[in-house]
C-alpha cells in the first residue's frame, strides 16, 4: 500500500482536530483563571478557526461567527425529526431548494424533544400530531453529509397524525407521502435513505428497540 496515499477518512481528520481544538479552547476560556492561560486558550481558538477557514474557503470572520460563537462547556445541538405514516407511506416536506426532508428542526431551549417534534410538524407540515415512540438518537456526523463543525444529536420520533392540512410557509412549499422504494431527492444533510428506512422499520415493528450511537 502506498504510504503517501491519503484516504477520504484521513482527509477529514482535520475537521475532527479543529472541532476538538475549538472545544478545548472554549472550555478553557470558560473555566480558566490565569491570564496567561486565557491568552493561550484564545489563540488555540483562533487557530481552530483559521484551520476551518482555510479548509472550507469561508472568510475567517464568518467562521468565527458560526464556529466560535458560544461560551461555557460545549455540548451538541439537538435536531428532532418526525416520522408520520399513512397507508404505508411516509410524510416528507419539500423545502424551497427542491429537496425533501422529514419535518423537523433545532430543539428550542424551552421545549422537550416531544414538544419540539410536535411544534416542528405543525409549523412545517400544518399537522397536529401525537408523538408516540422514540425511534433513534444518532450522532449526525456519523450518518449525514457534509460533516458539520459542531456536534448534533438527531432524534427521530414516530408520530401519529391527529388533524390538519398542509399550508405553504416560509420553510416548505409542499408535502407528500412517499413509499420507501420511491423516495424523492432527499436533503441528505437532514435525512438519508438509510434513516428513512429505519423509520419504516420502526413503524412496522410491534416492539421497537430505540437505536442510539
Amino acid at each position: 500500500m502506498n504510504k503517501n496515499c491519503i484516504t477520504e477518512e484521513d482527509s477529514l481528520k482535520w475537521l475532527d482536530f479543529a472541532i476538538e481544538l475549538q472545544s478545548l479552547a472554549q472550555i478553557g476560556l470558560a473555566y480558566g483563571k490565569d491570564a496567561y492561560d486565557l491568552e493561550r486558550y484564545q489563540r488555540i481558538r483562533e487557530i481552530a478557526a483559521e484551520m476551518m477557514s482555510i479548509k472550507t474557503g469561508f472568510g475567517l470572520e464568518h467562521v468565527k461567527s458560526v464556529f466560535c460563537n458560544e461560551n461555557g462547556y460545549q455540548t451538541p445541538k439537538i435536531d428532532t425529526r418526525a416520522a408520520i405514516f399513512e397507508q404505508g407511506r411516509i410524510l416528507l416536506i419539500e423545502e424551497r431548494n427542491g429537496s425533501w426532508a422529514l419535518p423537523g428542526g433545532w430543539c428550542d431551549v424551552n421545549l422537550s424533544i416531544r414538544e419540539n417534534t410536535i411544534k416542528e410538524v405543525r409549523e412545517e407540515a400544518g399537522l397536529d400530531v401525537e408523538a408516540i415512540r422514540l425511534i433513534a438518537c444518532q450522532d449526525r456526523n456519523k450518518h449525514n453529509t457534509p460533516p458539520y463543525a459542531y456536534g448534533i444529536c438527531k432524534v427521530f420520533v414516530l408520530c401519529r397524525k391527529i388533524s390538519g392540512a398542509f399550508v405553504e410557509n416560509l420553510e416548505t412549499i409542499s408535502s407528500r407521502y412517499f413509499e420507501l422504494n420511491a423516495l424523492p431527492n432527499l436533503a441528505l444533510e437532514k435525512n438519508t435513505p438509510e434513516q428513512i428506512r429505519m423509520c419504516f422499520d420502526a413503524e412496522a415493528a410491534e416492539h421497537w428497540e430505540t437505536i442510539f450511537d
